[in-house]
């Protein structure tokens, strides 16, 4: 007998290849007790497994080939042999986990696919009968189907596409995800992304982040398997829709890992302790690698720049673990600089886009933003001044523009630790120097510098006595228009800040117009780059305080069609800046209100006034706001809403919905508003930002709500995110028309469905309406009492009338005996429908006011037909709860005023009115307190 395993191998092949299979599984088995060698071992169990399949010993087979792949996971031998012997014992489902697994390993295997379109098949077939499969494995299925589309080249175009999206679709299911996950799905995944086709890549990433989402476990499962240099490659790419897929991938993890995914528990996972502080940091330090690296491309950087901006900085102040904030500082602070200090018209620059450097410095900002104590502000400040000092280099001027090209980014971010930077010894010489130099590209940065220094006033005087000769000469002698156009922004800015003495008047010798004119030109010059023209915009937000200039502004065309295409790039500063040229051309701004006794005092003193422009009198600012609606602004406002929420600042918020409002002024203009996507713009804009952009948004929604159909300017859902912002108006620290034209808003609103009404109430508006009932500002009172006659169809708001220990049914049955007629229309019907709903009202209605019958009366003598009818309806409700209560009416004067109605002939006009008070008789004809007048 022989003891070499391998020999024994041998001769176990030996007598499969002759048939004798009983002879084969001898050998093998003699082999398998004397090996040691575990690779040997799962060839031994292999080769008896295809020996039990000859037998027609499927559960042996199985059993063997499950000991292979026990040692071997890939084993695709066994695997397959497995496979064979699970369908023939029926279990079709683990039978075609098998073939999946082989068809993975070896998609072009012809064998393997069939089998798996067999057994496919055949679960079908079972499924299809009704049998006891479970549904999972009709998603095996289907998981399986779509790749095998996917994967073959020679599939049909529209039937990769449907894979594709199907394939996306069952990932963001649950259970569909799992069956993914659990399929070897993310290695075929991974061969999607590796053909290189963008279609399939797209579908892939996609698929993965549904997946990811809200599954703690299986997102760091994945990001581990995929690697994050790969998903930073893949993300680093010259596509934008592959590279904000990947994006997006990458903010699914990390919302996973960082707690943000749905609050959702799956299985055992809670029981695995998962190191996401490693993970995360390993995610950062790839993604400041990505800032500096020539191989990212733009698209990518600015993706990066996002993801830090995102997930570094607290979310709320209270947290007190700002970690994240300080090991990106400690480890990436000067890789950011390096974004801002880059020189796009330098050959050495990294590759951007026109958002990269100014994402760069909102990254800047919120980091500082988010420090907790001046110790760590020190750090980040030291870390700016080392790595800008090391720049700072007299000898190489390409070296010293990288860093006031910094210092200028820093200015667009942290503003006060620019400021700081400003102060360090030689930058501001530095910058004045390179204003005078021969070269343009110096002249181009320091320029740019130099405007953003003189935001801040205190160091604007600096500038202003060193500068603006400089910027004067550049703007007279440079040819070079991106030079020219810097420079007089740079002079438009230092005229605001310095005064009548370096005033742009006397610079432009009178003619703000002039300057404006050029403005408008490099604005409609598509041949300059998009960089270079935001300083138009730039350069019309100072000058369109000149009402000459906005009335010539809004006039061209072309101008501003130009300047709304900017708008869309989506620059935080052609955003600010287009906002306020807006809020110029339509006189949005708030103004202080002369006092004509001041102004008599202030010229008999021989002070100076200062005078309305005659083109900014109401009749030429109603003129450009119709010439700026017939422009499509709306699109463009709308546009720019949907900016990305670090480029959009609070600022820039409040002067688009100062513009909004303006537009909304006249109520024919409202339509094409809501038509552009003006409603559903001014959302988010009531909801974020400063008090005064809100209030002033919530006003322009209010404008819109009080005399459109809900369902057409805010359609769907989008309703309901309307009535907070419009019941914030009803605040006495509001306007009148503020307050007037939010109820009138919330009137319509509640008139349309009882969940609108229920969130109305949820918003507790209720205490708010009831107070202006009270108000005695006749507007006022009749538009809330209107709201509540609206308001009363709801049955919270019924109970709430019901309750003890309260006036509201008091308030409403005394608005009955107003006389404004329109307060008595809505209060009667609020009273009408409450008596309708709630018995108990009736009868509590006699007790709130010894008034009650005597206004009953008036309103039912009415010489308004709608508010005579409402009275009769009271009546007949009152009528209608008992027979005492019918019978103190009876009793008195209200028995003639019935009488007289009912006993009218019939009038088509009238014929609601006289059925009612026909009504009420009939009733009391029913009780026997009144006789028929056949009786009488």
């Amino acid at each position: 007998q022989m003891e070499d395993p391998i020999q024994l191998k041998e001769e176990g092949n030996k007598y499969f290849q002759t048939s004798d299979y009983e002879k084969a599984v001898q050998s093998y088995t003699q082999a398998i007790k004397l090996n040691k060698d575990k690779a040997l071992q799962a060839v031994l169990y292999r080769n008896r497994a295809a020996c039990f399949l000859k037998k027609e010993e499927y559960a042996k087979a199985a059993s063997d080939a499950s000991r292979a792949i026990d040692i071997n996971a890939s084993d695709i031998k066994a695997l397959y042999r497995r496979s064979q012997a699970l369908e023939k014992l029926g279990k079709l489902d683990q039978a075609f986990k098998d073939a999946q697994k082989c068809a993975t390993i070896e998609p072009r295997n012809k064998n393997f696919q069939e089998t798996l379109r067999r057994l496919g098949a055949n679960i079908q077939e079972k499924v299809s009968a009704g049998g006891a499969l479970h549904v999972q494995f009709s998603t095996d299925l289907r998981v399986q189907k779509m790749f095998e589309i996917l994967l073959d080249e020679n599939s049909e175009k529209e039937k990769r596409e449907k894979a594709a999206n199907n394939l996306i679709v069952l990932g963001r299911e649950e259970a569909g995800a799992e069956r993914i996950f659990q399929s070897n799905g993310v290695s075929l995944l991974l061969q999607l992304i590796e053909t290189k086709n963008a279609e399939l890549i797209l579908a892939a990433v996609r698929t993965l982040s549904g997946m990811c989402t809200g599954h703690k476990a299986r997102a760091t499962a994945i990001l581990h398997y995929l690697g994050i240099d790969n998903i930073c490659m893949w993300m680093s790419v010259d596509n934008e829709e592959i590279s904000l897929a990947v994006c997006n991938l990458l903010q699914t993890i990390t919302d996973c890992l960082l707690g943000q995914g749905k609050e959702e528990h799956h299985g055992k996972e809670e029981a695995v302790v998962l190191d996401t502080k490693k993970d995360m940091r390993m995610i950062t330090m790839r993604l400041l690698d990505m800032l500096v690296s020539k191989k990212v491309s733009g698209q990518g950087r600015d993706r990066a720049l996002n993801l830090l901006n995102k997930n570094i900085p607290r979310k709320d102040l209270k947290d007190h673990d700002n970690s994240r904030t300080t090991f990106v500082i400690d480890n990436g602070l000067k890789k950011i600089l390096k974004v801002v200090g880059q020189i796009p018209e330098m050959p050495d620059c990294l590759p951007l886009t026109e958002n990269t450097q100014l994402t760069a410095s909102v990254l800047l900002n919120k980091l500082y933003d988010d420090l907790r104590c001046d110790p760590e502000r020190d750090n980040y400040r030291v870390i700016c001044e080392e790595y800008i000092k090391s720049k700072i280099d007299p000898q190489d001027m390409d070296k010293t523009l990288h860093a006031i090209q910094m210092v200028s980014g820093v200015l667009q971010g942290p503003f006060d630790l620019g400021n700081k930077l400003l102060g360090m010894k030689g930058v501001m010489e530095m910058m004045v120097a390179l204003c005078g130099s021969e070269r343009e590209i110096d002249q181009l940065v320091a320029v740019e510098a130099l405007i953003h220094a003189s935001t801040k006033l205190s160091r604007a005087t600096f500038i202003i006595s060193n500068g603006v000769t400089l910027l004067k000469e550049i703007y007279k002698k440079t040819k070079n228009e991106k030079i020219k156009i810097r420079a007089l922004v740079g002079l438009c800015k230092l005229g605001s800040a310095g005064g009548t003495d370096y005033g742009l008047r006397q610079f432009a010798e009178g003619s703000t117009e002039k300057l404006a004119k050029q403005c408008r030109k490099w604005l409609c010059n598509n041949s300059i780059d998009a960089r270079t023209r935001k300083w138009a915009v730039e350069g019309l937000a100072y000058l369109t305080l000149d009402a000459d200039v906005k009335d010539d502004f809004v006039e061209d065309e072309p101008a501003l069609q130009a300047m709304f295409e900017l708008a869309k790039t989506s620059d935080k500063t052609i955003l600010y800046s287009v906002a306020s040229a807006l809020v110029n051309c339509t006189n949005s701004y708030d103004t202080k209100e002369l006092v004509p006794e001041l102004v008599q005092l202030a010229k008999f003193s021989k002070q100076h006034v200062p005078e309305e422009h005659p083109k900014d009198k109401k009749d030429f600012v109603v003129k450009r706001v119709k010439r700026l609606l017939k422009a499509g602004i709306v699109s463009a406002l709308a546009c720019m809403v949907k900016a990305d929420s670090a480029l959009l600042t609070d600022q820039s918020k409040e002067l688009i919905a100062r513009v909004f409002l303006a537009l909304c002024e006249d109520p024919k203009d409202r339509g094409t508003i809501v038509a552009q996507g003006g409603g559903k713009a001014l959302i988010p804009l009531a909801v974020e930002g400063t008090d005064v952009g809100k209030i002033k948004a919530s006003h322009a929604l209010a404008k819109i709500a009080a005399i459109s159909n809900p369902d057409m300017a805010f359609p769907g859902e989008r309703v309901y995110e309307v009535v907070r912002p419009l019941v914030s108006l009803l605040n006495t620290e509001r306007d009148g028309l503020q307050n007037y034209e939010a109820l009138l808003g919330l009137t319509n609103f509640s008139g349309r469905s009882d969940k609108l009404r229920m969130k109305i109430v949820k918003e507790r508006a209720l205490p708010d309406i009831e107070n202006y009932m009270f108000e005695n500002h006749d507007q006022l009172r009749q538009a809330a009492t209107e709201c509540m006659c609206n308001l009363v169809v709801n049955k919270e708001v019924q109970e709430r009338f019901v309750a003890d220990g309260n006036d509201r049914l008091k308030l409403v049955v005394l608005l009955c005996g107003e006389d404004d007629e329109k307060v008595q229309v809505a209060a009667a019907g609020a009273l009408a429908m409450l008596t309708a709903a709630q018995k108990k009202l009736c009868s509590k209605m006699t007790e709130v006011t010894t008034q009650w019958l005597e206004i009953l009366q008036r309103l039912c003598l009415h010489d308004t037909m709608e508010v005579q009818h409402r009275g009769l309806v009271i009546a007949f409700n009152l009528i209608s709860t008992d027979k005492e209560l019918a019978k103190k009416l009876v009793e008195s004067e209200l028995l003639e005023i019935l009488t007289y109605i009912g006993k009218q002939e019939d009038d088509p006009k009238k014929q609601h009115i006289i059925n009612v008070a026909r009504d009420c008789l009939t009733r009391c004809m029913d009780y026997g307190l009144i006789k028929p007048l056949s009786q009488a």
